[in-house]
């Protein structure tokens, strides 16, 4: 099976804008198929602490708390020249999603879910939706661009890892 990404999401930022309002939230929607078990992906993106390893945009992460299928995640990254960092709450239903909300960070909202559907004997579909508002101020132009140019590439950074860490598949 072959690794197939999906086309990237809008370069604008402003798509889906509410009346009057300068900037507005960003949706993103990526998949990709991966010759990985549903389980295998799932523990890969579930793996937070790793980021650091696998991706230069993340320069930190940690676990503030683990609750059954509910952990506390505290992120930060790279983005645009800007260092942000945010924490969610994600909502792990193995091996099928996980569901993020944002807890704390320079986002009005940030929500998304990671879908694990299998395909085949031993192939996953990989997606992301995420929808993101960034806090007004002098940098939010620049970080909503960053942020959903991050947002874009996460698949296929994922897919990445999945490479580096399970071989070909």
């Amino acid at each position: 099976m072959a690794f197939e990404p999906s086309p990237p999401s809008s370069p604008d930022p402003g798509i889906g804008a509410k009346p009057g309002a300068e900037r507005s939230e960003v949706r993103v929607q990526r998949q990709a198929l991966v010759p990985y078990l549903p389980e295998r992906m799932f523990g890969l993106v579930a793996d937070c602490t790793r980021y650091p390893l696998w991706f230069d945009w993340c320069a930190g992460a940690r676990v503030l708390e683990r609750d059954g299928d509910r952990v506390r995640a505290e992120l930060s990254v790279r983005v645009a020249g800007i260092s942000v960092s945010f924490s969610t709450e994600n909502i792990e239903s193995a091996p099928s999603q996980i569901d993020l909300t944002l807890l704390q960070g320079p986002f009005r909202q940030l929500t998304g879910r990671w879908r694990f559907e299998p395909v085949g004997e031993f192939g996953t579909r990989v997606g992301l939706d995420l929808v993101f508002e960034v806090n007004s101020g002098l940098l939010a132009g620049a970080l909503t661009l960053g942020f959903r140019r991050l947002a874009d590439r996460m698949v296929d950074d994922f897919c990445k890892a999945a490479r580096m860490e399970f071989g070909r598949g």
